[in-house]
């Protein structure tokens, strides 16, 4: 049986043990991972005035190019290091400007994917009402299974 994997990351700890935990799981041979980063449009995430001495459309398109080459580095770090675990995993990657909820769940049903893997963004109670947790979003909207990989808790406190 071939399954369909959506790993979507972020480069956080949080992504990073998404991808041990995946590279750890027994997978059936030729299994098809799609490691995705959604990149939010870097102009609705830095609200405010244009730089001086720049205009409006090159420091978006800069913003919006340095944020996708880090996204691709993302990806790409991601692939080698599953390649490198598992070698018989059929591993592409995606990286898509968007909201990240929104983009999860339309690439695992264009990708028809049998589980969704993302990290727990490990939010506080706060900002996850503020905020809300793209895990538990996917988690709730998804149409296949969802791992929602967890920081394992330790005994220092920060």
């Amino acid at each position: 049986m071939m399954m369909k994997i959506v790993l979507a990351i972020d480069g956080s700890d949080f992504s990073k043990l998404a991808i041990g935990e995946l590279a750890r799981m027994p997978l059936p041979s030729k299994t098809e991972v799609c490691i995705l980063n959604v990149f939010e449009n870097p102009m609705m995430a830095v609200p405010g005035p244009v730089p001086l001495g720049g205009s409006f459309g090159n420091y978006y398109e800069e913003a919006e190019s340095n944020a996708r080459k880090s996204a691709e580095n993302i990806v790409s770090s991601a692939a080698k290091a599953l390649k490198s675990k598992n070698g018989t995993l059929n591993i592409t990657t995606a990286v898509v400007s968007g909201l990240p909820k929104s983009a999860i769940l339309e690439k695992a049903e264009t990708f028809e994917a049998d589980l969704i893997v993302v990290g727990s963004q490990g939010h506080g109670a706060f900002s996850r009402f503020l905020l809300g947790s793209v895990s538990q979003s996917v988690a709730m909207h998804a149409s296949c299974s969802v791992l929602i990989v967890r920081k394992k808790p330790d005994n220092t406190t920060k």
